[in-house]
């Protein structure tokens, strides 16, 4: 990473440390709330906009991380015992979803996806004597770090924002290693991947299941935030918001979860000034945004250099028109 990288990063975890000290209560908790779409929307990132997967599931796994902390806090066990128990359980529900991946893509996967989310969701809502049902479980409690509470909402805020911070580290290191590189290759040319030695079928399942775990850790710690969950949160219109996030954000781009979370949680807070209308607001932006950056508010530093490099190509054949024109006899 270059110097100036290193800066605007360094630049940027300080803001993040010192504006929500500055806000009221529910600045903190919108903030918050960011930040673990931020965290579940790298995960989708890697099986989207890394891997080349088509997922509509993702809620099913945010879900399934909360009730794995829920019940977990409730057991009278502790809330980081939770995190990890929440992943691995999400690792495992990802792998087994990326099954269907090996047989169908595109439209059809999506559709199995979305199968899924739907499927876990009847669970939720049926499962009452597991899930309490539409009633949901409540009271769910904020972890302690020896022995010092953590329930205000500025303190719990820095618990999420420092494992936000490891698990993007984490997705830095992982990208940049031939993990990374086999996911890239895959989403590009599967079959050119398969020629150079790459195991699709393993590395599929890997960017489900990678993905799926880091939903597991947002869905956790958004139990604690919360302090309440129920089946309304998990449903399929939850997981395509997720896939707008990363859609609008950029796929395949590394701060791509940053903006897109932003866009689809911090945006239609600072739309709500116009009331009934902040939603048809809200929807005609995104749909504006798809039409003139397809691949993200990310991808435009190369729309520009495309534009520049396209009208310097025009310029360069109207020059080259121009003296073949000279040139010939009169």
């Amino acid at each position: 990473m270059k110097r100036t990288h290193w800066i605007l990063t360094a630049l940027a975890m300080l803001a993040l440390i010192v504006i929500p000290s500055q806000l009221k209560n529910h600045g903190i908790y919108l903030f918050t709330y960011w930040l673990l779409y931020v965290i579940a929307c790298m995960g989708l990132n890697i099986t989207v906009g890394y891997a080349g997967q088509k997922s509509l599931g993702h809620a099913a796994f945010l879900g399934l991380g909360a009730y794995c902390m829920a019940l977990i806090l409730k057991a009278g066990l502790s809330f980081w015992l939770g995190l990890p128990c929440a992943a691995m359980l999400c690792f495992v529900m990802g792998w087994i979803l990326g099954f269907p991946a090996l047989r169908v893509q595109a439209i059809y996967l999506a559709f199995a996806t979305l199968g899924f989310n739907t499927a876990i969701w009847l669970i939720m809502r049926n499962e009452e004597w597991l899930t309490g049902g539409t009633f949901g479980i409540n009271n769910i409690a904020r972890p302690e770090l020896f022995g010092m509470s953590l329930q205000g909402n500025l303190k719990y805020y820095y618990v999420v924002l420092f494992i936000a911070s490891l698990l993007a580290l984490a997705l830095w290191g992982l990208l940049r290693s031939p993990w990374g590189r086999a996911f890239t290759a895959l989403r590009d040319n599967p079959i050119r991947a398969e020629s150079l030695g790459i195991d699709i079928q393993g590395y599929t399942l890997l960017s489900f299941a990678i993905g799926a775990s880091y939903a597991g850790v947002a869905g956790a710690l958004m139990a604690s935030l919360v302090q309440f969950i129920d089946p309304a949160s998990f449903t399929v219109e939850s997981s395509i918001m997720m896939y707008l996030m990363v859609v609008v954000g950029g796929p395949g781009y590394f701060l791509g979860p940053i903006l897109g979370a932003a866009v689809g949680v911090i945006l239609p807070e600072w739309l709500r000034f116009a009331q009934a209308w902040y939603l048809l607001i809200f929807g005609a932006a995104v749909v504006m945004l798809m039409i003139w950056l397809p691949d993200g508010i990310l991808s435009l530093p190369n729309a520009l250099a495309k534009k520049r490099q396209s009208k310097e190509a025009s310029r360069l054949r109207q020059e080259a028109a121009k003296l073949i024109q000279s040139g010939e006899p009169s």
